[in-house]
């Protein structure tokens, strides 16, 4: 009873809660749930029609799960921040990875992009990252591991810095191979109106293998700022139409 509905417990863990209804679920996030809940795989079982209706991702089905029933779950992903956002007649792409749930009412489809997936529609999701989330506006030039998506504009395109890599600095890493390809020498570039989402880290979230136990989880480098504790009931940031909700909730 002293749960949130559909907020955060604290900056790590989200609370959903099913009312005799269906939420796409990733495998492995649920880290517990109160009530009469039920999880079937993509495919399988009488909720065939539900899953054709709203998810369009063949290479990602074996990745997620329906729950549906009557509860509360908790959501987690290894200390990661998690926050909840409404797509409010929009489309907003996301890393594969970073996102956990979202409500039968939106419809996945799989990006150009790979890695990516798309979300279509009116309704909520829960994703999360490896430290708080900025918003940019475009046109703006980002480093490819702390994008963790873009709302209502077109997808990137590679941006190479010719100087920097001609330079000396290039020039070392090309003769020893050391250093690998960084934010500097490499950029997603957007252009034109919407919104682009960041990590505050360069650092990926690890995808791990399913079934495989990581020797330590990663644990982003400070809390986050505006998420909704325990006794709060914010109302959640909408996508697109609404941004100035959104930067009010991440305290930007």
């Amino acid at each position: 009873m002293t749960l949130p509905v559909d907020d955060n417990v604290n900056p790590y863990t989200f609370c959903v809660e099913l009312k005799s209804g269906q939420w796409f679920l990733q495998k492995g996030k649920m880290i517990a749930y109160y009530g009469r809940i039920s999880f079937d795989g993509i495919g399988h079982g009488p909720l065939d029609r539900l899953v054709r209706s709203s998810f369009h991702s063949p290479l990602h089905a074996s990745d997620w799960v329906v729950a549906q029933g009557s509860g509360k779950m908790l959501l987690a992903d290894r200390a990661f921040d998690v926050n909840s956002y409404d797509l409010d007649d929009g489309n907003l792409t996301i890393r594969a990875g970073n996102l956990l749930a979202f409500q039968p009412t939106l419809s996945l489809k799989q990006s150009i992009v790979p890695g990516f997936l798309t979300l279509i529609g009116t309704g909520k999701f829960v994703a999360a990252s490896n430290g708080p989330v900025v918003f940019m506006d475009p046109p703006v030039r980002v480093d490819p591991q702390a994008l963790v998506g873009w709302a209502d504009c077109p997808s990137p395109c590679h941006h190479y810095d010719h100087a920097y890599l001609t330079g000396m600095i290039g020039g070392l890493r090309a003769l020893t191979g050391i250093g690998g390809a960084s934010g500097e020498e490499h950029q997603f570039e957007f252009v034109g109106a919407g919104t682009v989402l960041l990590q505050s880290s360069e650092a990926l979230m690890p995808e791990l293998d399913r079934g495989a136990v990581p020797e330590q989880a990663g644990v982003p480098g400070g809390g986050a700022g505006g998420h909704g504790g325990a006794g709060s009931q914010p109302t959640a940031p909408r996508l697109p139409g609404q941004l100035g909700d959104l930067h009010r909730r991440f305290g930007l």
